[in-house]
């Protein structure tokens, strides 16, 4: 192809923007180094130019003088190397093409492997991260404990450790008269105890009040014996651990109802609106009893992790925590003045604590019997306590004093829940005997057994507010009627242990939970 060259320089442009089409007329191929000449007019390879100037010294196309000083250089930008006249054959282009292709082939191979090394890279470090978290997190959780421990400790030595009875100070007597050692924390002040006795003096007062008779608005037996299952909720704790431990009912409002798991969990449920109103966590280990306060948004659990926690519900948070013994908390009661917590552990203590101050006022232990305490519950009263053992005993305690007062021997097995009636006669207890035993404590003996189906586990014992029904938990749930004692309906419609019974107000609804991990309503 041959083009009109001119020294102007739009031509110039227009040269550079076909240049890559443009053939040496000397090498018939595209020039590595182009220079133009101004005599021919052409395009040409300088390298090859050069040469035939040296030699002839006119140009190869008219013949016309040229001297290398009159050659023009061309500027291109990254040249293409043209191909060699042999790779024009068709086998040749075959084999670029497989050369091309095997080069690519090479390439894809070579990214898997850095892909797969990268991804390998990648979960190895998201793994690093994760285990990063936990330790974390743990350490995280461990520094809370160590403040909240921090914040709650005492100088007396007792907390930590209990320390044998001054010599100065005599033991207390218990019933029997065998000695029991008394672990002085606070201590139980004169004010604290007058507080007591004020509070039992107007209890009393109320209850001979109330005399015999029960509310109109109580729930007849024969409508009691037509309840059924209105309502279940398997949502509150986590299906991970499955297993609801305790159930308590706001005393002023029956509605709240308070659950604790074994998921560690804590969980306030408003039975009427059907939704969680709270979930409170804190616990390290299952939680084993729970209590709502009659009267403020709080409430309290016991776990295995040897705490008990006051809880705000409305704030969501832990606001107390109190560390009043060294093993399992397996028991909690709450006074009545609704301002100290009665609690029993495996450490063989029963514990009297303040909960505005989290400070322990006392700890007990029976050091004939050394066993470990599995239960423990306030007398309406609050003067008095029952706690039950390992080794199927039950022990009444005088608060005041702080004395053994009486011992209730009977059971075969470990007692496993204690209910005392609201009309402060009656003691109802549970054991792993499959058995149910009623005590008068004006007598003093047992004056009533129910003997349960074979294998039957007692894990729950309650009476309603009016002391009319007693409700069974265990493996089903059972309510019978006072005096009478005879059994008004049976439920068996949880497919795990019954752990929690509990009467609504007037016993207008029956609440239950249970290791299925289900909380279920009963009424009419």
């Amino acid at each position: 192809m041959r083009l009109v060259f001119d020294l102007n320089a739009s031509y110039l442009l227009k040269l550079l923007m076909i240049l890559h089409l443009v053939l040496s007329p000397v090498s018939n191929e595209v020039p590595e180094h182009p220079c133009a000449s101004p005599v021919s007019n052409q395009v040409f390879e300088r390298r090859l130019i050069e040469k035939y100037i040296a030699e002839n010294g006119v140009a190869p196309i008219n013949g016309q003088p040229l001297s290398e000083e009159q050659l023009i250089d061309i500027k291109v930008s990254h040249p293409i190397r043209p191909k060699a006249p042999s790779a024009t054959s068709i086998p040749a282009i075959l084999k670029s093409l497989q050369d091309e292709w095997d080069a690519v082939m090479l390439h894809s191979f070579t990214l898997r492997q850095q892909l797969q090394t990268t991804r390998q890279e990648l979960s190895h470090a998201l793994y690093q991260h994760d285990a990063a978290c936990r330790v974390i997190a743990r350490l995280t959780k461990e520094v809370t404990a160590a403040r909240e421990a921090l914040a709650t400790l005492k100088p007396q030595a007792g907390l930590i450790a209990p320390q044998a009875t001054p010599a100065s100070q005599p033991a207390a007597v218990g019933a029997g008269g065998e000695a029991m050692e008394i672990s002085e924390q606070v201590g139980m002040t004169p004010e604290i105890i007058q507080k007591l006795q004020d509070k039992a003096t107007v209890l009393t007062t109320e209850r001979k009040k109330r005399g015999k008779t029960v509310p109109e608005e109580l729930v007849r037996a024969e409508d009691l014996g037509k309840y059924r299952q209105v309502a279940s909720h398997a949502g509150l704790h986590s299906a991970s651990i499955p297993g609801i431990l305790s159930l308590d009912l706001c005393p002023t409002d029956t509605n709240k109802v308070l659950t604790g798991g074994a998921d560690k969990n804590v969980v306030v449920f408003d039975r009427r609106e059907e939704q969680i109103v709270a979930t409170l966590k804190g616990h390290t280990k299952k939680v084993s009893s729970v209590i709502y306060h009659p009267a403020q948004s709080v409430v309290f659990s016991a776990s295995p992790d040897s705490t008990i926690r006051v809880w705000s519900v409305t704030g969501g948070n832990c606001v107390q925590v109190i560390r009043a013994h060294e093993a399992s908390v397996t028991g909690l009661s709450l006074h009545a003045t609704g301002d100290y917590l009665l609690s029993s552990s495996e450490d063989q203590y029963w514990a009297f604590s303040d909960i505005q101050t989290g400070r322990v006022l006392t700890k007990v232990t029976d050091e004939t019997a050394g066993c470990a305490l599995t239960c423990a519950q306030f007398h309406p009263d609050g003067l008095i306590f029952g706690t039950g053992t390992a080794d199927s005993q039950i022990k009444i305690w005088d608060l005041k004093e702080r004395t053994n007062v009486a011992n209730f021997p009977g059971h075969s097995g470990p007692v496993t829940s204690i209910a005392f009636s609201e009309n402060g006669y009656y003691l109802a207890t549970g054991a792993q005997d499959s058995s149910l035993k009623l005590w008068d404590l004006r007598k003093l003996k047992n004056f009533k057994t129910i003997t349960l189906d074979n294998n039957y586990e007692v894990k729950s014992l309650v009476f309603d507010q009016s002391g009319t029904y007693l409700a069974v938990g265990g493996s089903d749930i059972r309510v019978y009627i006072c005096k009478q004692w005879s059994e008004v309906l049976n439920f068996p419609d949880h497919s795990g242990l019954v752990t929690g019974v509990a009467f609504g107000e007037h016993a207008q609804f029956l609440a239950s939970t249970g290791m299925d991990r289900s909380l279920k309503f009963y009424s009419l």
